[in-house]
């Protein structure tokens, strides 16, 4: 399925999900959690998505209830140890059981292991996973991307080509066919010293496939802002223009996902990307906003690989 216009904000993204007239079927694992639960609540009612939920079975019952949720409507699976609620959600996704696996209250350890589980055969060719942030960016009245916030620790320079590779199909699936990738540092010039300056300019110079452009290395001020760009005499196609910020580690990334939620208050979304499924992938401390919205961003990778 191929759609030509970019979206914007996540209730356009909805609206074209709602108007597909399909749902997928959500495998929640750590279910006992009010946040998660809730937002599947919300897709499940939105006509969007179904829900099998694994987990504490009376704890769920309980959060069902108390939003006025009937039980019946969902496939309920008791399992109270994490790691086999997380193997279970994968499970039914490896036996069609299921559309995309999803992660409630749980340890990322647990989940990530779960989908390394090679009876799953859920990785890809290509096995470097990546968590990618989706943001809704004011100041251009648009969704960006970033990665990685959550998995890739001290990414090497492989690495980083895989998390590019890897993040773009998504950031297709939004309706941009040219991917504009800015590679971040702390400096817009190469500094020995600074690998991460190293490691953008050597991306830059790669040869890349048709609609990906990859420049760097940029200071994220000018990565995000065209005058800025300007004020430092940058010329690029990518510098204030990017639709995916490439962090040099995770720390940046993390750190970055969490000023944008807790000082920025952006509506934004977290998935995965790597694996042969989309997957819902968010921090426990995600609110229901925006774990719904990270349903709508896995939903639509998948309404897109249809």
């Amino acid at each position: 399925m191929k759609e030509s216009h970019m979206f914007k904000n996540f209730f356009e993204v909805e609206q074209y999900i709602q108007n597909q007239e399909t749902k997928k079927r959500i495998a929640l694992c750590g279910a006992q959690d009010d946040t998660a639960l809730k937002a599947l609540v919300r897709a499940k009612r939105k006509g969007i998505a179904e829900g099998v939920l694994i987990g504490d079975e009376n704890a769920i019952n309980e959060l069902l209830e108390s939003m006025g949720e009937p039980a019946s409507d969902y496939e309920i699976i008791n399992e109270t140890n994490e790691s086999k609620s997380a193997r279970t959600a994968y499970r039914y996704v490896h036996e069609k059981n299921a559309d995309i696996p999803m992660k409630g209250l749980m340890q990322s350890s647990s989940f990530l292991s779960a989908a390394m589980n090679p009876s799953f055969d859920f990785l890809s060719d290509n096995d470097t996973l990546c968590a990618v942030t989706v943001f809704y960016y004011p100041p251009r009245d648009r969704l960006m991307f970033v990665a990685d916030c959550a998995i890739n620790i001290s990414p090497t320079l492989d690495d980083k080509v895989n998390i590019i590779k890897n993040s773009v199909p998504l950031i297709r699936s939004f309706g941009i066919e040219t991917v504009k990738v800015a590679v971040v540092s702390v400096i817009e010039t190469i500094n020995p010293d600074i690998i991460s300056s190293v490691d953008a300019d050597t991306l830059s110079n790669m040869e890349w496939d048709k609609g990906i452009v990859v420049e760097g290395p940029f200071a994220l001020d000018n990565a995000l802002d065209v005058e800025a760009a300007k004020h430092k005499g940058i010329n690029s196609e990518v510098a204030g223009q990017a639709d995916f910020l490439l962090m040099p580690d995770l720390c940046a990334g993390n750190i970055f996902h969490k000023a944008m939620h807790f000082f920025g208050k952006a509506p934004n979304a977290g998935v995965m990307c790597g694996p042969k499924t989309p997957v819902v992938f968010n921090s426990r401390t995600d609110t229901p906003d925006t774990k719904y919205h990270s349903i709508l961003t896995a939903v639509m990778q998948s309404c897109m690989r249809a």
